[in-house]
């Protein structure tokens, strides 16, 4: 058996579902358009320049929908994934997953984004492990805008994969090979832990790399 991990945003869907989920809230009315869209971009720039604070974007990426009923909340996060997220479900980021499941491999997504946004995408990729950014709640069950425990983000990744093969029973030896799909250089430290890194979708900073250090290539998006 194989470990198959996932990043998410750019890896198997070709938009940022934490930014595009942001625009949404401007396009329901939930947030002020001009203002929410302009921090919403600067955090996103420093997303891919890898200077993201991610607490300061965590506060922010939550506030428009924490304040509200958690039935308001769930109807928007199921009409973002109908109307955002499924028709960007691409056939050849799904029929790749399906080959790891189908091959009875361990798959898990691992993202930085956070965990209300993102379990229904690795749901509907037919992912039942999720490791997510995890949101901090108080005593009423409301999201307070922090992160709950350590984030999915950078070296995180690799503490909280450790963490989770732990409480399953498992180390990274268990298995014929562990492979990690990630298209950016976020995820450097989970993509150089792994035996098999594949940059994926990457950035044109990721590919650069993968190419020095003879890493696999892999462009789900582009025209076969």
């Amino acid at each position: 058996m194989k470990l198959a991990l996932f990043d998410l945003d750019g890896t198997l869907l070709p938009n940022d579902s934490d930014h595009a989920f942001a625009e949404f809230m401007v396009r329901i009315g939930w947030v002020d358009g001009a203002q929410w869209r302009e921090r919403n971009d600067v955090f996103y720039q420093q997303y891919q320049a890898g200077t993201l604070n991610l607490a300061e974007y965590l506060d922010f990426a939550t506030s428009a929908w924490r304040v509200r009923s958690p039935e308001e909340a769930e109807a928007a996060r199921q009409r973002f994934m109908h109307e955002v997220i499924e028709p960007e479900l691409h056939a050849s980021a799904r029929a790749l997953v399906d080959a790891h499941l189908q091959a009875g491999d361990l798959v898990a997504v691992v993202t930085a984004t956070n965990e209300f946004v993102t379990r229904p995408i690795a749901t509907a990729f037919g992912v039942q492990h999720l490791l997510a950014v995890e949101l901090e709640r108080d005593d009423n069950g409301r999201v307070t805008g922090r992160a709950k425990g350590v984030p999915t983000f950078r070296e995180g990744k690799v503490v909280r994969v450790e963490a989770w093969l732990q409480a399953m029973g498992h180390q990274w030896g268990d298995f014929d090979d562990v492979l990690f799909y990630s298209d950016s250089t976020n995820d450097l430290p989970l993509l150089e832990r792994v035996p098999t890194p594949i940059a994926t979708n990457p950035t044109p900073a990721l590919e650069a790399i993968a190419r020095e250090r003879g890493w696999r290539i892999l462009k789900l998006f582009e025209p076969s």
